[in-house]
């Protein structure tokens, strides 16, 4: 295995040029295939059309789109051209997109007409009423200086924005040699892409990454999985996030691969998908495959096809991941670790580990990466099964947070190692497990509750489908512990039942306090449960019961 020095157009070319026949992208339910080689020509004339309207190297071009066919016509049109593409989250409101639009610096944003409940173009008509009295590529807005193009995903005309097609029947004035010309000045570690973390704590932060980061982050984790030309991996998670945009699109690329496109999550449409296109690896997070798996029609569906796949994103229970690889097929499922920072992927398990490791631990560091546990107090590395703060060196870790020194400074030491805010444990084989979040930690009265161990235990009440684990504000304790259960359809549970479970199996001081059901979690948009608003949800749950916390 190797270390490659490509960009991701140079990738993209190669396959245009020995394989042009072979499907790159699949939409299977609107039948919209392209080869490497058709998508490559549609890339170089969007490329050019950026040229046209401005776009220089270095030019922030932000996407906010559900995984709509041009989203990824965008991705390597930038790519190909220098500039950096902003990926925005497609649950952002209005004061979200105005932060990222000034923070990033955006000169051009590209945007489809909405995602749920949200108007896309009436919320950037807001931002920028500008547009209105403005002729494409003439924009001149008094709070966002820098933007000067709006570029409409389709074909429907906006005041104001360009769309698409306009933009690609624009780029015909350029010639070839001008769009040759500005490849020739883009280099493997160039920023290419920028991702916003979630915010979490504090404002989102534009983490910087480069060709070299993602795509040899998307390669190494393809050869986890053995891919090779033939595999067609379907894709519904958001494009938006690593998971999509470099552990699916990168490993793909990297492996002149097919990748089957969803433009958003519906677990029927997902085993549909499967079957119709042969697929032969699928990525989601947990709740995902949950969906798949408890779906009154996933008996219907013939999944003989799939091979591997990506879970990741969350916490796995041991019970979802058993009957992914018994009812999915997907013997050779593998569990990825890590986060933007880190392009994303530090630790994987492989295809040959057994069944309980792939289930139990997030595997061994990547290749090339080096990973590390640390004391969060001291700094010193850990012996193996002493809990403490994972940490990654090597060619994955981000160039840093856009306009943000301080903020990288805190994440990446001096000797170049990544703290993750992680707390995990490595065995003596180099298998790591996460044990929690440092910001998840529940302390009680001086105790320290890791939640993942109290959620891995109550995983096995049959009842329960999931379950999360969080603290419960506390005037005496500072705080307690609250289960937020979601039963399996059907099942009855009383919050007693779960107390009583755990009597004389756990300490009792980590059994929960509270026991709340819930129909469903807070979630982002790519599939994580927001642990930060249980809290909240907790005080509200107790309020309704009428009961004051203790």
């Amino acid at each position: 295995m190797q270390l490659y020095d490509r960009t991701l157009g140079e990738f993209l070319e190669f396959h245009a040029l020995n394989t042009p026949d072979q499907e790159f992208i699949v939409y299977p339910d609107r039948d919209l295939r392209f080869t490497y080689k058709t998508f490559n020509e549609r890339v170089d004339r969007m490329a050019k059309g950026l040229l046209y309207t401005g776009v220089k190297k270095g030019d922030k071009v932000g996407v906010w789109a559900k995984n709509v066919p041009d989203w990824l016509t965008f991705m390597f049109a930038t790519a190909k051209i220098g500039a950096v593409l902003v990926t925005i989250n497609t649950n952002y409101k209005l004061a979200e997109l105005e932060y990222i639009t000034e923070n990033a610096d955006l000169h051009t944003l590209c945007i489809v007409n909405g995602y749920r409940d949200s108007d896309y173009v009436q919320m950037v008509n807001e931002l920028v009423p500008e547009l209105k009295t403005s002729e494409r590529g003439s924009l001149n807005s008094a709070k966002f200086p820098k933007l000067k193009n709006v570029v409409y995903i389709g074909q429907e005309k906006h005041r104001g924005m360009y769309n698409t097609q306009e933009l690609m029947l624009l780029g015909e004035h350029l010639g070839n040699n001008d769009l040759e010309h500005i490849k020739s000045t883009v280099s493997c570690h160039d920023v290419v892409n920028m991702q916003y973390t979630s915010g979490t704590t504090g404002f989102p932060k534009g983490v910087m990454l480069t060709h070299y980061n993602i795509l040899n982050n998307g390669h190494t984790v393809g050869e986890c999985m053995d891919y090779k030309p033939e595999d067609r991996l379907l894709t519904c998670v958001p494009l938006f996030h690593c998971f999509g945009c470099v552990l699916a699109v990168c490993a793909v690329l990297s492996h002149g691969a097919t990748l089957v496109m969803l433009e958003d999550f519906d677990p029927l449409r997902v085993l549909a998908s499967v079957q119709k296109e042969k697929c032969t690896a699928l990525y989601g997070v947990p709740t995902m495959f949950i969906a798949e798996l408890n779906h009154p029609m996933f008996d219907m569906f013939d999944l003989s096809t799939l091979r591997t796949g990506i879970m990741a994103g969350a916490p796995c229970p041991i019970e979802t991941m058993n009957e992914v690889m018994e009812k999915m097929n997907m013997r050779d499922v593998i569990i990825v670790y890590g986060l933007t920072e880190a392009s994303p992927g530090i630790t994987a398990t492989r295809v040959f580990d057994a069944p309980e490791v792939r289930a139990t631990t997030v595997g061994k560091a990547l290749p090339f990466v080096d990973v590390k546990i640390v004391d969060p107090g001291t700094g010193e590395t850990c012996a193996p099964g002493v809990q403490g703060e994972i940490c990654c060196k090597g060619y994955n870790v981000m160039k840093g947070y856009y306009k943000m020194d301080e903020a990288t400074e805190r994440v990446i030491d001096k000797d170049g190692w990544l703290h993750s805010g992680d707390l995990g444990i490595v065995d003596e084989h180099g298998y790591y497990k996460i044990t929690g979040r440092i910001k998840d930690m529940i302390i009680r009265g001086g105790e320290n509750i890791y939640p993942r161990e109290i959620e891995n235990f109550l995983y096995g009440i049959p009842e329960i489908e999931t379950v999360e684990i969080s603290g419960v504000p506390s005037p005496r304790y500072g705080e307690q512990v609250g289960a937020f259960v979601k039963l399996k359809e059907g099942a009855q549970l009383k919050e007693e039942d779960v107390q009583e479970y755990c009597r004389g199996k756990i300490a009792r001081y980590k059994i929960p306090k509270y026991v709340f059901f819930v129909e469903e979690y807070p979630m982002t948009a790519s599939g994580k449960i927001q642990k930060y608003k249980l809290k909240e949800l907790s005080l509200e749950l107790l309020e309704k019961q009428g009961i004051q916390p203790v």
